[in-house]
């Protein structure tokens, strides 16, 4: 019988490899130059979830931390291909402010010595950002990809329960952000329908 280390290990690993799994068409359309990444978004997200996973590790988040690192990285990578191709490298007010509030998210953890309000002001600017994506897809249902969302959505109950100690600096990103990404599949769903209306 294995034992909840094991298990751990196992559904972290699991959903490092859903990561790269729902990232993949993604990065592929990234490298492959169809479709041109919004570098200040990237730089912006790789930034949050890079600083999440720091504060994780410090709450002791373990192998369910190491995948929101993962993810990180991945965005990183991103947001350095939409340096490289320079398109679309316009920024917005809303830009400047998450990004403004991403880098002081690091002198609030140094000065309060609490990574939870870290975390909780990273999971703040990720959720705004969210939102932003709401709103596009609230007008055209069919220009995302619900499958994306639906494996983010298991990859963070994964990354729950493999994280070695649950807490509100190690669980409050995951969460919110799944929580969030099922809110944006129904939606997306419900607005789905209305478009086109099932007839009988």
């Amino acid at each position: 019988m294995m034992e909840a280390n094991d298990i751990k290990t196992w559904l972290g690993l699991f959903a490092m490899a859903l990561t790269l799994v729902a990232f993949w068409p993604y990065l592929r359309s990234v490298l492959n130059k169809t479709i041109q990444p919004h570098l200040f978004t990237w730089i912006i997200w790789s930034l949050t979830t890079c600083i999440v996973f720091l504060a994780q590790l410090a709450g002791g988040g373990g192998i369910g931390a190491w995948v929101i690192g993962f993810s990180g990285l991945l965005s990183a990578f991103i947001a350095l291909l939409a340096w490289k191709q320079h398109e679309d490298n316009t920024y917005t007010q809303l830009d400047k402010w998450l990004f403004t509030l991403s880098v002081l998210s690091l002198p609030v953890w140094f000065f309060t010595q609490d990574p939870l309000w870290a975390v909780i002001i990273l999971t703040s600017v990720d959720l705004v950002g969210f939102g932003l994506t709401f709103k596009k897809a609230f007008y055209h249902p069919s220009s995302e990809n619900l499958l994306f969302y639906l494996l983010m959505i298991i990859r963070n109950v994964m990354v729950l329960y493999a994280l070695s100690n649950l807490n509100w600096v190690t669980a409050l990103f995951p969460a919110a952000t799944g929580l969030l990404a099922i809110a944006f599949v129904a939606m997306v769903y419900v607005r789905r329908q209305q478009d086109n209306p099932i007839k009988y």
